[in-house]
């Protein structure tokens, strides 16, 4: 991909600001209704508008406005009016503005409910206040987060943890998971697993990504037509089925729009990573129905490892770390198989010439070292369209028809860790120097000097369209049903690798093959022992020609079904009932081609695997005590009752029970609390993936560099994950929009599906834990041991660059349902907005503590604590800050903090502070327009040490190395 300049950037805003004219500003009318009683001026709006609104005088009573002057659309200017009254709009399919409460002031973080149109966290419409915390974030909340995506905005959230299913903890090589080759972005609530996490779109399922489909991919949408995000911070499997463990994300698309709305934004960062998104929506609402249609463009540079000091060249030891350059190198060094470890005997040390030619040219004892991912990127440069479409039609009084439509298309280009290995080259090769006199050795050898990083692809595509109804059985009953597909492909592919068949016919270790192009006589011999400019071109090409491809599709399509209403009639209120069916098919099918130790490509098919579940699930809300029969101290009290089952055609059923209460002693206070149980299904790849093997190096006793025969692949014995949750909370509201809001969360999970080796993997051999999983041979003096690592040569993945006799240990890295996993800890979010300046301030905070967090990596294992351990959420995350707004202006400054925590070695890892700020402008006269600068980090912090193994000096999973990211941002409405 082409690097973009800030000068082609700042042209594009600059292109997006010419367009458009006045003409096409056919909702744009000027207003100027004076600061005072919120009826009067919404009366006032009527006039104006010419949009006929509808709300209750209770509602309105008590509240008051700032006003608003300008021309602006009827949208803008409604905003404007309702900022900090706690109320917000809708627009129902006729087009009638309905006002409704919005617990959630304007771009805050409380928990609340939300609108009658799309519900998450229940299944009712009429729901009141809902059991289990949700966090939402609206259109303006999303915008003043100075982020280009929705899916930036969640991984920032104080309750998910970054440290799996994200692009840069993928190129870091620190996502355990591993399984994420298209670099989509997940969401992982409590730091569960993103499997763990439920995402949703207008509360439909999304296809998995990644190499086994467990989780869904939030970047795939375009941001410009999110209406808001949910995030349901509790277990929901009794509503929505598996995966809903940790809590569900739900994206909210704008639902209608009348108009076009144009949006540029740039952002730029030291040393790369340039993000540009152009998007651009356009719709229309007449008589009973709407349709709109949004496009969003994006092209990001990547950043390259060598950008930053501490991640340039794998020695930390300047920083306070440790030196994790490895003996792959270039010049090379001369190994020795003993004690089941390979141990460094000579540093090869070519002289100017750049190769070495006798014995004065090696140093016996000492090591050549070289970082193995010498040049690799940590950004991914990519390039991504989306689209979304929807429509609905009212026909007649009583039926409404719905469908939408959404694509995705993005390409990754990434430079990854080069090749190297441990390689036998004889006097047969004439550029052999022993500095020995023996006939033969066995070298350590890096190609990044020769062949320079390797290069990968990734292309992520996915599609989701549904089709619709909604038949009014009653007045107050109605019927729903929709039918849904959704389709992921993600293709991959690796090049620039080191093909070792390939190889060793350079090297002359085995004869010239006549079905490939090299020639000895012509092309030369492979030289080892120079400093990696001692080929030429023809043979790098040849040996360098070394490649993989894999192409994965995962499909999901549903059939659904759901009436509700009202059931009878109490003292508290109307007594609800929903009740649904549903048909679901998953379906995973994967493909690939390796080129990496055979003459000629082998291709490897995995057949179609295929589940289908049927559902049938309910919901009720029970009103015990309301506005009819209150009393002091019981202003309102509602029982809400949920359950699912699920009937799976691989694993067998599964029912799972939700219960919520919801209390209110005093007018503004509300205490709530859930408990429910929760699964979630193994994957399909996780089921049937075909058994492959890994030859890889891990650390023994006393530092030994052991090389290991990893065995990877699914298990189809597998049962579902089980976990049972309870959360218990309150919130505080209070009319001028101030709130505060409390959560306690425990969520305790079982039969969890894991690779536990992952958990640790650098300490596997010396890990007491991980005993089970591994099994130590010596094959030089045992023939059954020679037998056992003999019996998985003909396996995907096994490497003929190492001799059977090498290898020391057989780890099992397979997936299996190991030991538990429990949460505990507290939410908290508080909002307060005042008159100062001759402007409004609004004060938000909102914070994540983990007060317990234990795990048992297999069932034998002893129980760890790991709150706040590497690879784990942090204690304590939190943002604060503050807004100000003045006409049409408004400034932001907030604080984001993530608490100190400590490697697996007991290190500290210090905290990390960073401050954002933003600063829009709204001009009333300039016809819908607004524009955005937004700083993140604005004191351009480092992320915090940290001695990683990867040799990268910070935690990809808690922090950035993006540094000091300026954005400016150009929306027009017309």
């Amino acid at each position: 991909m082409k690097r973009l300049s800030l000068l082609s950037c700042s042209a594009l805003v600059a292109c997006v600001a010419a367009v458009g004219a006045p003409a096409c500003a056919q909702d744009l009318r000027d207003y100027d209704i004076e600061p005072g009683a919120l009826g009067r001026a919404l009366d006032q709006f009527a006039e104006r508008s010419g949009r006929q609104i509808f709300y209750a005088r209770a509602q309105v009573s008590g509240r008051r406005t700032t006003g608003v002057k300008g021309r602006l659309s009827s949208g803008d200017a409604l905003d404007r009016l309702l900022g900090g009254t706690g109320l917000g709009w809708s627009v129902t399919e006729a087009g009638v503005i309905v006002l409704r409460r919005n617990e959630r002031a304007e771009g805050g973080d409380a928990a609340t409910t939300v609108d009658d149109v799309v519900v998450t966290g229940t299944l009712l419409r009429s729901s009141g206040d809902l059991a289990s915390p949700v966090v939402t974030l609206d259109r303006n909340a999303l915008d003043r987060r100075g982020f280009g995506t929705v899916a930036e905005t969640l991984t920032s959230l104080p309750q998910n943890y970054a440290g799996s299913a994200t692009p840069l903890v993928q190129a870091a090589g620190s996502d355990v998971g591993a399984s994420n080759n298209v670099y989509a972005t997940g969401v992982n609530l409590r730091g569960l697993g993103p499997s763990a996490t439920l995402v949703l779109v207008n509360g439909r399922r999304l296809a998995g990504t990644g190499s086994r489909a467990e989780f869904a991919d939030v970047s795939a949408l375009p941001s410009g037509a999110v209406e808001r995000v949910d995030v349901l911070l509790d277990g929901a499997s009794a509503l929505y089925g598996s995966d809903a463990v940790a809590g569900v994300v739900n994206v909210i698309m704008r639902r209608s729009f009348d108009g076009q709305e144009t949006r540029a934004r740039v952002s730029v960062a030291r040393g790369g990573g340039e993000d540009v998104i152009l998007s651009h929506l356009a719709g229309r609402s007449w008589s009973g129905g709407s349709a709109y249609l949004s496009y969003e463009y994006q092209t990001v540079n990547g950043l390259s490892s060598l950008d930053r000091p501490y991640t340039a060249d794998g020695d930390l030891r300047p920083f306070g770390g440790t030196d994790h350059r490895r003996f792959y190198s270039a010049p090379g060094n001369i190994m020795a198989f003993s004690g089941g470890a390979y141990v460094t005997q000579f540093a090869i040390r070519p002289p100017a010439g750049g190769t070495a030619r006798g014995p004065g040219d090696f140093v016996a004892g000492e090591e050549n070292r070289e970082a193995g991912s010498l040049g690799a990127d940590l950004l991914p440069a990519m390039e991504r369209r989306s689209a979304y479409g929807r429509f609905s039609q009212a026909l007649g009084d009583r039926i409404e028809i719905t469908g939408d439509l959404r694509y995705s298309l993005r390409k990754h280009e990434v430079a990854t860790a080069a090749s190297g290995g441990v390689f036998t080259v004889t006097s047969a090769n004439p550029w052999f120097v022993s500095p020995a006199g023996a006939a033969s050795h066995t070298l350590a050898y890096s190609f990044a000097r020769d062949l320079g990083p390797g290069r990968s692809h990734a292309r992520s595509e996915s599609l989701g369209v549904t089709l619709g109804g909604r038949f009014d059985l009653t007045p107050a009953w109605t019927l729903e049903a929709y039918v849904a597909g959704a389709e992921e492909r993600g293709d991959f592919d690796n090049s620039n690798r080191i093909n070792s068949r390939f190889l060793a016919e350079a090297l002359g270790n085995i004869p010239d093959d006549p079905a490939t192009p090299y020639r000895a006589a012509v092309d030369g011999y492979y030289n080892l022992f120079g400093d990696g400019a001692a080929n030429g071109r023809a043979l790098l090409d040849f040996v360098g020609a070394g490649t993989a491809r894999v192409e994965n599709r995962s499909r999901a399509t549903s059939a659904n079904l759901l009436v509700q209403g009202p059931v009878a009639t109490l003292p508290g209120g109307e007594a609800s009932l929903a009740l649904g069916l549903q048909l679901r098919r998953e379906t995973f099918e994967t493909r690939g081609e390796t080129f990496i130790a055979t003459a000629a490509p082998v291709e490897r098919l995995t057949p179609r695997r295929e589940r289908n579940i049927s559902a049938a699930f309910l919901e009720a809300r029970i009103p015990f005590v309301g506005e009819g029969n209150d009393r002091p101290g019981l202003r309102s009290l509602d029982l809400s009752v949920a359950v699912r089952f699920e009937d799976y055609d691989d694993f067998g059923e599964t029912t799972n029970p939700k219960l919520g209460l919801v209390w209110s002693p005093v007018e503004n206070l509300g205490v709530r609390a859930s408990w429910g149980t929760s699964f979630r299904a193994a994957a399909l790849p996780q089921l049937f993936d075909p058994m492959g093997v890994s030859p890889l190096f891990l650390s023994g006793a006393g530092g030994a560099n052991i090389l290991t025969l990893q065995l990877n692949g699914g298990n189809p014995d597998l049962k579902p994950e089980t976990a049972e949750t309870f959360t218990l909370g309150f919130d505080y509201r209070r009319r001028d929009g101030a709130s505060f809001s409390l959560n306690y969360f425990d969520t305790e999970f079982t039969d969890r599906i894991s690779r536990p080796l992952t958990e640790n993997a650098r300490a596997t051999l010396t890990d007491p834990a991980a005993r089970p999983f591994v099994t130590f041979i010596n094959p030089s003096s045992s023939a059954a041991d020679l037998a056992l690592i003999q019996s998985y040569g003909h396996l995907p993945g096994f490497s003929t660059l190492y001799p059977f006799s090498t290898y020391g240990a057989i780890v099992d890295g397979r997936w299996v349902n190991a030991g538990g996993v429990r949460v505990r800890g507290l939410d908290a979010s508080a909002r307060y907005g005042f008159e100062v300046w001759s402007g409004r301030l609004d004060l938000e905070a909102s914070a994540s503590w983990i007060l317990y967090y234990e795990t048992r990596a297999t069932p034998t294992a002893p129980v760890r604590q790991v709150a706040g351990l590497i690879g784990y959420p942090v204690a304590f995350r939190a943002r604060s800050g503050a807004t100000w707004r003045r006409g049409t202006f408004d400034a932001g400054l907030h604080w984001s903090r993530v608490d100190a925590y400590r490697d697996h070695l007991g290190a500290r890892i210090d905290a990390w502070n960073t401050i954002d700020a933003r600063l829009g402008w709204s001009p009333g006269d300039a016809g819908g327009w607004s524009l955005a600068l937004a700083v993140q980090n604005l004191l351009d912090a480092d992320p915090p040490f940290y001695d990683a193994p990867t040799g990268y000096g910070f935690d990809a999973g808690q922090a950035s190395l993006l540094g000091r990211a300026v954005s400016l941002q150009l929306i027009r409405r017309w």
